[in-house]
């Protein structure tokens, strides 16, 4: 809303289940296949424990919400995994995932004013791609051309995660290539969700969302939803976003999985109905709008929910 007028609209399929696949309630079409992108980083950082990796290399809950993290490129995040990657024998040199300047507008006006070029740590992905670099030290792994899906760090860990978490079989398709370079598998959004909860019962996906319940800032950042949103739910839900309007996360203390996809691929739109029903679950208040501010910080309008209706389990 602009005013008192409705400017645009995003369309958002969600899905609630259970880690069995029972799906509580939907909105929208929730066998819809779509690219989870970075919503499935605590999935992709499951070998990281499974292996014994991260007690091999003494990991804590940095680490780990690190290697799940979306972040913004602050200092906080960029010393934290020089540290780490200092730890595994690594290397700048050794990251694959390309360089773009920090997510947050803060850190990398710092960079631009120093004339100083951002380097892969600055990747929102960057945390990832160290847990990756340690499984593959931590296993003797080649760490060349560890993004390819035929590397075995993928095709022997991270794809067969993947697959079990979310129930598709990774022969009967050809992965997409996400952002950071890594193979990117098209999953039904209800299968999102069952996964998600699957991980939040018990083990080394517990122990991953426990560290991002831990620490927020190192998932995401400063003014992101994800940080927000952990910290508001204060233990009780651990959500992550991915790229094109993409959410998941988990109800630590019941095990319900939340997934949803925004048609449009607009940001805004997934973070107002992530937080709209992290509220309708009692985890977070969050049933008002989420306020739209010009360039002077007046309030200008607001970004809702419309619920136009779901879609629930029968009792």
């Amino acid at each position: 809303m602009r005013g008192d007028q409705v400017e645009s609209r995003h369309e958002v399929d969600a899905v609630v289940a259970t880690a069995d696949g029972t799906v509580l309630e939907s909105w929208g079409d929730p066998d819809h296949p779509v690219l989870p992108r970075s919503s499935v980083k605590p999935v992709q950082a499951l070998p990281l424990v499974t292996t014994g990796a991260a007690d091999a290399f003494g990991l804590g809950s940095v680490e780990l919400a690190l290697s799940c993290s979306s972040h913004n490129g602050e200092d906080g995040h960029v010393v934290a995994l020089s540290d780490w990657l200092a730890r595994i024998g690594c290397s700048v040199d050794d990251l694959a995932c390309g360089t773009h300047l920090p997510l947050a507008e803060s850190a990398a006006a710092v960079l631009l004013a120093a004339g100083d070029p951002p380097s892969p740590l600055h990747n929102n992905c960057s945390g990832k791609h160290v847990g990756f670099l340690t499984v593959c030290r931590h296993l003797g792994l080649p760490t060349d051309g560890y993004l390819s899906a035929d590397h075995p760090l993928h095709r022997e860990h991270v794809t067969p995660a993947m697959a079990e978490a979310f129930g598709f079989d990774p022969d009967a398709q050809h992965p997409a290539v996400d952002g950071c370079g890594i193979p990117v598998w098209a999953v039904p959004l209800g299968h999102l969700a069952a996964g998600w909860a699957g991980i939040a019962t018990a083990g080394p996906g517990r122990r991953l969302l426990d560290a991002m319940a831990a620490e927020p800032f190192f998932v995401a950042g400063s003014d992101r939803a994800c940080t927000r949103l952990i910290r508001e739910a204060g233990g009780a839900a651990v959500v992550k976003t991915g790229a094109e309007g993409v959410f998941c996360g988990a109800l630590t203390g019941t095990g319900v999985g939340i997934a949803l996809k925004a048609r449009d691929g607009a940001r805004r739109g997934s973070d107002a109905a992530i937080t709209w029903l992290l509220d309708r679950l009692g985890v977070v208040d969050g049933a008002g709008s989420i306020p739209l501010t010009n360039h002077a910080g007046i309030r200008v309008g607001e970004v809702r929910v419309s619920d136009g209706g779901s879609t629930r389990a029968a009792p």
